[in-house]
């Protein structure tokens, strides 16, 4: 399966992410910063971290901020991306998808079919829209 970077700061919600993909046959790690992501990346550029989790909902995180940064720098460059978003704020919506993410779903479509949606980015194909 696939070697999953979580960038969760919330730590409940980050274990049942982890929880759900692990079970999944996906190896993950949960990162909660930025800096760490950064090393992460580095780390494990050769093979690849086949996809690039983010959460959305925490206001006082920029993940699209981020990964937007991280896309530029050509750090992302074999990593697939996929983030989630409280469906109450359409504008974090917009935002992630202006930023490059290959896809960006609801926390609820994120919490139902995590593991399929990572699955399917780390083979090459579009999950499809949120």
């Amino acid at each position: 399966m696939a070697r999953v970077l979580a960038l969760v700061p919330d730590l409940l919600f980050g274990s049942r992410v982890q929880g759900d993909l692990v079970a999944a046959g996906h190896d993950v790690e949960l990162i909660g910063d930025e800096q760490r992501l950064r090393e992460r990346l580095a780390d494990v550029a050769a093979p690849g971290a086949a996809v690039l989790v983010v959460d959305l909902t925490d206001a006082g995180f920029d993940g699209a901020g981020i990964v937007e940064s991280l896309s530029r720098g050509g750090e992302l460059r074999a990593t697939r991306t996929l983030a989630f978003y409280s469906h109450v704020e359409p504008a974090v919506r917009d935002a992630a998808e202006r930023a490059g993410f290959d896809v960006v779903v609801p926390r609820s479509r994120m919490a139902r079919e995590g593991a399929q949606l990572v699955a399917r980015l780390a083979a090459g194909d579009s999950p499809g829209p949120d």
